[in-house]
């Protein structure tokens, strides 16, 4: 058995593309003995602050961490919005996927002054587990594929420039042209892709 935890970033919680995403997986997981950990952002009692730099941290992100530890798989559900993630979720992120818990830096040689800025990452408490990341664009494939090569669309960043320097694993699902008029047979499609994700975590 796997613990899963989710961390969902749309403000509609109930009907969105996004929330069937989560409710799908949810589903297919615990058929085959998995445990859901559920983070709806927007329904917490308690909202994490604009990300500041303060040491120690807040309560919540400290609460937030500790379940993820217990965790063997973070999944992070969101919409792309101008890029990026929703500002919740982005919020999520830089509170909680932050040195020196979720990585640090190590200089490659130490004390040299012409090398300090110089050095390598070194994976924090989240090293070796698996991170899923699901996200839903309004628009087609082709949108997106000029930014591509920069590496600034949401699941390229997350993967490289976050899960990466937290030596995590990474799976992620991307869905295009997510609109209210998709056709029903689409619509399936994509779900049936949630599913097979979630059977790979047996």
């Amino acid at each position: 058995m796997k613990r899963i935890c989710i961390i969902f970033g749309h403000y509609n919680t109930k009907t969105s593309f996004c929330s069937a995403i989560r409710d799908t997986f949810i589903q297919e997981s615990e058929k085959i003995g998995n445990e859901i950990d559920l983070i709806n952002l927007y329904e917490e009692k308690e909202q994490l602050p604009y990300y500041r730099n303060v040491n120690p941290p807040p309560k919540l992100v400290l609460d937030y961490r500790k379940r993820l530890e217990k965790s063997d798989v973070m999944f992070i559900i969101s919409p792309c919005h101008n890029l990026r993630l929703t500002s919740i979720t982005e919020s999520f992120v830089d509170w909680i996927l932050h040195p020196k818990w979720f990585f640090m830096y190590k200089s490659l040689v130490p004390g040299n002054k012409f090398f300090q800025r110089y050095g390598v990452s070194i994976p924090g408490a989240m090293k070796g587990k698996l991170g899923l990341l699901a996200i839903a664009y309004g628009g087609p494939m082709l949108a997106y594929s000029n930014f591509s090569f920069f590496d600034n669309i949401p699941y390229r960043r997350i993967k490289k420039s976050v899960f990466q320097l937290g030596g995590m694993r990474c799976k992620y699902l991307r869905f295009y042209s997510v609109l209210p008029n998709m056709e029903e047979k689409i619509f399936n499609k994509h779900m049936e892709r949630v599913r097979k994700l979630a059977r790979t975590l047996k």
